[in-house]
């Protein structure tokens, strides 16, 4: 098997992109908060202290989808051209959705990754002072479309 981001002597490197055409693409990631059940009342109620925890989460992961060449440093700048980013309150947890889009030379899984994880960091932050057992669990890359490789999709493992 041969990384792409691996030069010939194992050293990283960024892959160069530049003679790829851009091509429409879509990257689709998911994730889940896990909160007590008090908490998860609260969040139904609208009564979480510090606020209106889904629209601060939804807002943090759609910037964030935003900064990926910025915490990953072997990521290319694209143009994010669409963020789509659900939370969705069930029995136990938070969970969260995204779907990015871009007319680029590469694709948005890090960016559709990226957005479901500072979602929900900042669900773990509006909760944290009434709930310090929340966590994240079951996240990753749902399916993509576009590019050279095609499309595919996946469960998350239970």
């Amino acid at each position: 098997m041969r990384f792409t981001h691996l030069d010939d002597s194992g050293a990283a490197r960024m892959v160069d992109v530049t003679a790829k055409n851009p091509t429409v693409r879509e990257a689709h990631a998911e994730g889940e908060v896990a909160c007590s059940p008090e908490v998860m009342q609260a969040l139904r109620d609208g009564t979480v202290p510090k606020g209106d925890v889904l629209a601060v989460a939804r807002v943090a992961g759609i910037a964030a989808a935003k900064k990926v060449p910025d915490l990953l440093p072997l990521a290319h700048t694209i143009g994010v051209h669409g963020v789509t980013l659900d939370l969705d309150l069930q029995e136990d947890c938070v969970h969260i959705s995204a779907i990015v889009r871009t007319a680029d030379r590469t694709g948005v899984e890090m960016e559709a990754l990226t957005a479901v994880s500072v979602s929900a960091l900042a669900v773990i932050d509006m909760v944290k002072g009434v709930d310090r057992s929340a966590y994240i669990r079951r996240m990753g890359v749902t399916g993509k479309s576009g590019g050279r490789s095609g499309d595919w999709s996946r469960e998350l493992p239970q």
